[in-house]
């Protein structure tokens, strides 16, 4: 015997609102209060209801709209990686004829979605149930730099634990046994992997990593500068670094060259991101390159289709990072 479909009225009939509320929750409109709210919540989870995609927009029209959320935090702007997002994702809009609307989150704040006809997610710091929301009633949505197996949702990432494994690979065929790290903030899944793929790599070619030889950092030049500072006043300093961004890769190369001593014949350092930056220092920076525009570019692609009804399975694409060999790196030494 079929299951029988659940209807809006059943979501409205189970939380003891009308229907008219129910749909303002779906759609997020600010006004319905927080008891409402929460009692529609709850019935749309146990009800398992999906709202009707086609129906809504047949409602409000086809929106040629879409939002790119992203993460706030300190400098976004004058961030590479967050630059080479939102080019990436410009440049398939102007494209595709899709107009932008770009949204800056802490998580904190409920999302409407009734003003976009899909959204890319630039990864998930902190705004999980923002994702939740917008899957639950139905938003066609997307995420970037984030695999995420544990939601009904397509997502395109780069593979960072192989970006991880790649920068150790080349220290240790390089011969350099004394490898340190600054990590990216392991609070995300691009910092952690990377970190895990680097320490793997190692452990299994029995290359130490003792604990003075790890630096957990957030990105940024402020904590590259402290980390290659340490790193430098060990009895037994590193004889590389593998900086878990280009820009604190840059920064440990200010201090190294600060200090009087030489790269790569004293220490190589090896960055990650290919930041263009990478070629106008006074050492040109062997890096991981990542495949920021082409995730951003396709990304605008799968959720116009999706958008489209075209998209009816979830799509898990993977990017793999490669390695790009300058001048930073050389021969272990000592």
């Amino acid at each position: 015997m079929p299951q029988k479909k659940i209807s809006i009225e059943d979501v409205a009939r189970r939380a003891k609102v009308s229907i008219t509320t129910v749909s303002r929750v779906i759609n997020n409109v600010p006004t319905v209060s927080r008891k409402n709210r929460a009692n529609v919540e709850e019935a749309i989870a146990h009800l398992k209801f999906k709202p009707n995609i086609s129906a809504q927009r047949l409602a409000r029209g086809y929106n040629n709209s879409i939002g790119l959320v992203m993460p706030g935090y300190p400098g976004i702007f004058y961030s590479f990686y967050a630059v080479e997002l939102i080019r990436g994702v410009g440049h398939a809009c102007e494209t595709k004829r899709l107009d932008l609307v770009f949204h800056i989150t802490n998580g904190d704040n409920p999302m409407n979605t009734s003003n976009v006809g899909g959204i890319i997610f630039a990864d998930i710091i902190e705004n999980r149930k923002q994702v939740e929301s917008a899957i639950a009633v139905g938003t066609p949505c997307l995420i970037i730099n984030n695999k995420v197996d544990d939601l009904d949702v397509s997502y395109i990432a780069v593979d960072n634990n192989v970006g991880g494994r790649i920068a150790a690979d080349y220290l240790v065929s390089l011969k350099h046994k004394r490898i340190a790290t600054i990590t990216g903030n392991l609070n995300t899944q691009a910092g952690l992997h990377r970190f895990e793929g680097f320490q793997t790599f190692l452990q299994e070619k029995n290359v130490g990593l003792p604990e003075e030889y790890i630096f957990k950092g957030d990105y940024s030049r402020r904590c590259a500068r402290t980390a290659m500072k340490s790193f430098l006043e060990l009895p037994n300093p590193p004889t590389a670094v593998f900086a878990c961004s280009d820009e604190m890769a840059l920064e440990a190369v200010a201090v190294i060259l600060e200090k009087g001593l030489k790269i790569p014949d004293d220490i190589s350092i090896i960055g990650f991101d290919d930041n263009p930056a990478c070629l106008f220092g006074s050492i040109a920076l062997t890096t991981v390159k990542q495949p920021l525009f082409k995730m951003a570019e396709e990304s605008v692609y799968l959720l116009s289709s999706i958008m489209g009804g075209k998209g009816k399975f979830k799509k898990r694409i993977v990017l793999n990072p490669e390695l790009v060999v300058r001048e930073s790196c050389g021969p272990c030494r000592s």
